[in-house]
This record gives C-alpha cells, structure tokens and sequence, in this order.
C-alpha cells in the first residue's frame, strides 16, 4: 500500500556561487525528505542577484513536481516562498495538466486539483534589471532544435546553445554547432527509485516546463535574454481522452504552457527575460522538410530523436528502431531525405514496412488506437505524410487504410502563434533558400 502523507513542504533552495550549484529540498510531513542538484558548468556574468533568486524561486517550484507525484499529498506549504494569486494560480495549473498522463497511467482522477496556495496578497514586483540581447537555443539532440539553430544561425543577436546533462553524449554535437555553450547538470535524489520500488507513485513529468525554468536560469547567469525552444504547432493536439479530460503528452510543449510562463516572465521581468518556441507555427511536417534542407547533412551522424537514446547511462547517440519516437521520425523524413540516409540512420532498415511496427503507426495514424504516449505529431499530417511516402515506397499504398487527409490542407500553412515578426521572417528565409 503506498503510503499516506499530509503535506508536501518546498523546504528551501540554496545556491552556492563557488561551486555553480544549486540544491533544491522537499520533504512529505517532515518525514521523507528529496534534494536535487543543479550545477551550471559555465561562467558567469555579472547578473543582478535579486533576478538570479526569482528565476531560482520557479525552478524550485517547478522541479518539485517530481517528488510530489510520489505521493500526492492533499496540502502543499511553501513556507516562507512568497506565493502571490498570479504564481499560485500558475503552478497548480501546470502541475495539474502536466501531471495528465500521470493520472492517465496510474487510473488517478484527470481532474485533481493542486493545492497551491497563495500566501502573499499583493503580487510580487517585477525586477526590471537588463539582460544582454542574446539567444539561447536549447538543444535536445533531436532535428527540431539543430533546425531551430540553424535557421537563426544569421541573426544579428548574440547565440549560445545549452543542454541538460548527457555532456559526454552530446559533446559531438555540440561541437559541430560551432557556437558558445553551455551545460548544466540535474542530478535527481537517488532515494526517489527506492520510494518507488516501496509503492511510491511513479510516471510522467512534464519536463519541458522543468527544462524551461532551467532555461531562463542560464539566461540570466550567462546574459541572454532570450530563450529559444524548438515546440511546434503539432505538440497542441491531445493523445487521448481520459475520463472527459483531454490528455496531452507534450502539456509543457504546447501553446498553451508557452503562454502561461510567457506571462509569468511578463510579471517577474517586465520583458527583461524572454522565453518563446521559435517552431510554433510550424507543423512537424515542415519542420522535418525544412531540417532534411538546412541541417541533415551536418548532423546526421551526431543527433537522434529517439528517447530511449537518452536513457541514465547513455554516452552516445543512437536510434532503437523500435519506438514510436523512431517511427515517427522515420516516416517525416521519408518524403523529404533519400531514403539510403534515412535507412542508414536505423542500420539499413525500413522502419514503414516492419512488421514489429505495424500496431504502432497504425496508432500514428489514427487508425487503430490512441496516438502513443510519446512525441508525436498530429495524425492529419501523419497520414499526409504516409500518403507522400508512398510515392518512395508505392507498396506502402494498401498497407495502411485510412480517410485521404482534406484536399486543402496545406502542411507549409503558417498555424496561429504569438511569435514575434522577426522570426516568422527567419521561418520564410528558411522556406526559400
């Protein structure tokens, strides 16, 4: 039986500027105490202290979802935090829908609400303190970020890239970008794997919010105000309904968790601090389009977007042939890459006609099946895709059977987005080189 607590303390968060790190302590009823571990293995500039500490404060807030999924207790207390009505709200939203699939997994109830509480009835000022002009582009090791850098390699700004952990895994790539970087390292409690193992509650978290707030930290110890992630249109569609709630694997990917820490920022920076997917209007379609033009030849034997990839003890690249990720992948390149490069990238095979695969893109492709807890793209373009892929493949034509995609959809449409107009015109210089 999995043990039962009351509260869920955000303890403290300590950062020692001597040995780059931060820690992070949480506890369930002063019992069961976490701690994690962030170090910034870079150098500094000089940033305004009082920025550093509230970029701190929503790192901490936000990494915290880790360790209270493990028992979801009914009371959270953040102690001496100020929380003000802005803040609360935002957490207990983010934990909630980023906990979807969480809920999904563990046969929870989708609609639990998060106690955050409020404890400060003013909001908190903004600190308005300058950043330097630059962009910080996140690097996941996958197509979509390296086509992200790519296409605003010749922008006027300053550029760095960053990564969170896997330094040994990700340092070819790195090195081929060329550019500044910067690396920090997560180091999770150990202690969590061993709850689990005791009945603690395990599952999905929605890490690119973690990643995020990491971001805007780099940010502001390095001097750029601008953090630039690569999360497309595509990441806006739900995987499935769970007891009436839409569930999405890719929450802190979506529109809909850009918007809501945009106006986080908004409130703690005034626009000194930015965050913002340079890939929001785009379909992942395009993207694979525009990534096969401007980036395959570079890096094609440096990235991978499969997560398995990307495991604890991994210090190379590599594609698993096996998961959806890699079948996703596999089917957005082929319209667009020869299909040598593509196999080659899978040890010669092809992914489209493995019979091992077969359930899995018929759940891509919405034919049979909820889309698979990964990410993946919509099934419209999936099937626009199959549809395409057929023309290098023409005995993949009777193999999947599904309704023609609408006559008039147009994968390269511009979706709706708040991206600023410099970079939609960086979108259109990459769709015309």
């Amino acid at each position: 039986m999995t043990p039962q607590y009351q509260t869920f303390h955000f303890v403290g968060y300590q950062f020692d500027d001597a040995s780059k790190t931060l820690r992070c302590t949480y506890a369930f009823d002063d019992v069961v105490q976490f701690s994690e571990t962030y170090t910034f293995n870079f150098d500094f500039v000089a940033f305004d202290y009082n920025q550093l500490d509230r970029a701190l404060q929503n790192l901490f807030i936000m990494a915290g979802i880790s360790y209270y999924k493990a028992y979801l207790a009914p009371t959270i207390q953040t102690n001496q935090l100020p929380l003000d009505a802005l803040r609360a709200a935002f957490f207990a939203e983010v934990y909630q829908k980023g906990l979807g699939e969480f809920f999904y997994v563990n046969q929870l109830d989708p609609t639990t609400s998060i106690p955050f509480v409020a404890n400060s009835a003013e909001p908190l000022p903004p600190i308005t303190t300058a950043v330097q002009d630059g962009l910080l582009i996140g690097l996941g090791g996958g197509k979509d970020s390296l086509f992200t850098l790519e296409a605003l390699r010749d922008d006027t700004k300053r550029m760095a890239t960053w990564t969170l952990g896997h330094a040994e895994q990700l340092a070819p790539m790195v090195q081929r970008t060329g550019l500044p970087h910067l690396q920090v390292e997560r180091t999770i409690d150990p202690s969590l794997l061993e709850h689990n193992k005791l009945g603690a509650r395990n599952g999905h978290v929605p890490i690119s919010a973690i990643m995020a707030t990491v971001g805007t930290v780099v940010g502001v110890l390095a001097g750029y105000n601008t953090a630039i992630v690569s999360n497309e249109h595509s990441a806006n569609e739900p995987t499935l309904t769970y007891n009436g709630v839409a569930i999405n694997h890719q929450y802190s990917k979506s529109q809909d968790f850009e918007t809501a820490y945009q106006n986080l920022l908004q409130a703690d920076f005034a626009g000194s601090v930015q965050y913002l997917s340079f890939l929001r209007p785009l379909s992942e379609l395009l993207i694979s389009e525009l990534f096969v033009k401007l980036a395959l030849d570079t890096y094609r034997d440096v990235f991978s977007s499969c997560n398995r990839a990307f495991v604890q003890s991994s210090t190379s690249m590599s594609w698993c042939g096996q998961c959806p990720k890699c079948a996703f992948t596999f089917l957005m390149l082929t319209p667009f890459a020869d299909p040598s490069v593509v196999q080659g990238l899978f040890g010669g095979r092809n992914l489209l006609t493995d019979p091992n695969l077969h359930a899995t893109y018929q759940q891509i492709l919405g034919i049979a099946g909820d889309k698979p807890l990964e990410c993946v793209g919509t099934i419209l373009e999936s099937r626009v895709a199959m549809q395409m892929a057929t023309k290098v493949y023409p005995e993949l034509a009777d193999k999947f059977v599904f309704d023609a995609p609408p006559a008039d959809y147009n994968y390269k449409a511009m979706q709706p987005s708040n991206l600023a107009p410099e970079y939609t015109r960086a979108i259109q210089h990459a769709l015309y080189l």
